[in-house]
């Protein structure tokens, strides 16, 4: 396992179960998995529907899977590629680590700090009741914002770092919603690979 610790601590906010361990792959093991992934993934931008209007996503993606299932959000259908090497090494250290079946990763390239990710929840049908979504962040540092979907003044940001492990399950996606906003403080790129349960 390439993890260096095992256990994260607990954000604490209210109807949700997020996990955060900052140190989830040594930096050595997150720089080489960078280098690779920013090279040998199968990169895209996709055009995405956004009230109603086709634009192209301010990121590029790349979807891998252990099956052929594709996977659909923001009116865009992805088929998978299947698992690279390195990506089901990432897969078996998560396993270990939670002992969850995932069976997709959705990889997200940000070249720099204009690319982004709007507000959202990751909850479409395909991806069950109680949603778990593993992100692991790889390159430049960025921050990650989640905001209440009924109480407006719940609201928390959390700088994502390199190697590090964001784990979301429960309630989350019900309640909660999280973005990944532009900054000018950020020209380098980060890639972030979220695996999920697709059923």
């Amino acid at each position: 396992m390439n993890s260096e610790n095992s256990s994260g601590p607990h954000i604490n906010l209210p109807d949700s179960n997020i996990l955060y361990y900052p140190k989830f792959l040594s930096s050595e093991t997150a720089t080489h998995y960078f280098n690779i992934f920013k090279k040998e993934l199968a990169w895209n931008q996709h055009d995405i529907r956004i009230f109603g209007k086709f634009i192209p996503q301010p990121r590029l993606t790349a979807l891998y899977a252990l099956n052929d299932h594709p996977y659909t959000y923001s009116g865009l259908t992805l088929s998978p590629n299947k698992f690279t090497v390195e990506i089901r090494e990432i897969f078996n250290d998560l396993k270990l680590l939670n002992g969850y079946e995932f069976t997709h990763c959705l990889a997200n390239l940000y070249r720099h700090g204009n690319d982004s990710m709007g507000w959202h929840s990751d909850d479409e049908k395909e991806l069950g009741i109680d949603t778990v979504i593993a992100s692991v962040s790889l390159g430049a540092e960025r921050i990650f914002q989640l905001k209440h979907k009924i109480r407006k003044d719940l609201k928390y940001s959390l700088p994502l770092q390199h190697g590090s492990l964001l784990l979301m399950s429960g309630k989350t996606q019900h309640y909660w919603k999280h973005q990944l906003p532009k900054t000018k403080k950020v020209d380098s790129a980060r890639i972030n690979l979220t695996f999920r349960i697709i059923k």
